[in-house]
């Protein structure tokens, strides 16, 4: 846990999740990295990818599991209460306007339109977000392998998720024990 001079107020967890909720409607996790990463320095890059790491092994959206991992290890419960509901506010807001509108204009061609452009640009940042979070794994040959080998078992024998992580867990742990040894 982070000394206590080093602590986020609510306040600041509240805001910046709030505004990466508003930022990344649709695609919150580029918006949220920035954030965290870039613009605030709450974390590093390698501190990044190792809680979001843990995060997609939770059940539930990834995002959500971070902003909650993110405030708890700052303010305890409390703190993952208030940074998941400033991750979420804006969405839900959002998500019921326009649920409302495309009730009422979603046969419109300009509106199919729209929504694969949308389709293409959210692509973009997954991928975009997907390589910088690698970034601290790309640094070290072993880590690469091990990207690699998850993408393999993952994209190319379609394998299911949990075999995978079967799988290629305990390839990394030997790995990294060989590395520390």
């Amino acid at each position: 846990m982070p000394v206590e001079s080093q602590r986020l107020t609510h306040a600041e967890m509240f805001r910046g999740f709030f505004i990466a909720g508003l930022s990344g409607f649709g695609g919150v996790l580029p918006f949220a990295r920035r954030i965290v990463v870039e613009r605030r320095k709450w974390l590093t890059e390698a501190e990044f990818a190792d809680l979001f790491s843990l995060c997609q092994f939770l059940p539930g959206p990834n995002i959500v599991n971070f902003a909650a991992a993110f405030g708890a290890r700052h303010r305890g419960i409390s703190g993952a209460l208030t940074a998941t509901v400033g991750l979420l506010a804006a969405p839900i807001v959002i998500v019921l306007i326009l649920g409302t509108l495309y009730e009422r204009f979603g046969t419109l061609p300009v509106v199919h339109h729209g929504l694969g452009g949308l389709a293409a640009a959210a692509s973009g940042l997954i991928l975009g977000t997907a390589l910088k979070i690698a970034g601290p794994s790309l640094r070290h040959p072993a880590t690469l392998g091990i990207v690699v080998f998850a993408f393999v078992l993952f994209a190319v024998l379609r394998l299911p998720l949990p075999l995978v992580i079967a799988i290629a867990l305990p390839v990394s742990l030997g790995l990294a024990v060989f590395r520390v040894k």
